[in-house]
């Protein structure tokens, strides 16, 4: 599994939607994809929401992040992500 951040940003309408219940058919809706949800955060600032999730691959996190944002109106962007420990290996290699 990779681990990928979903970034949200609310839009007027998926505001309107704000539930517990949404939250947890998105948690849901990601599982359904082969993902797993390690976190999830509200912010503030530009971004209104974190999700840091595993993923099988890059298809299913694409998959997921296009089909989350139909379901709840939320604007996803989704980036892969490497732990600090494998990126450290990585640049010892260079």
């Amino acid at each position: 599994m990779a681990a990928f951040i979903l970034f949200g940003k609310y839009s007027a309408d998926a505001l309107k939607g704000i539930r517990a219940k949404r939250t947890a058919k998105g948690d849901d809706f990601i599982k359904k994809f082969g993902g797993k949800v390690n976190s999830s955060y509200t912010l503030l600032g530009e971004e209104d929401l974190v999700f840091i999730v595993d993923f099988p691959n890059t298809e299913q996190a694409m998959r997921a992040s296009i089909a989350l944002s139909k379901l709840t109106g939320i604007l996803f962007s989704t980036s892969p992500a490497v732990s600090v420990e494998v990126f450290d290996k990585m640049v010892t290699k260079i």
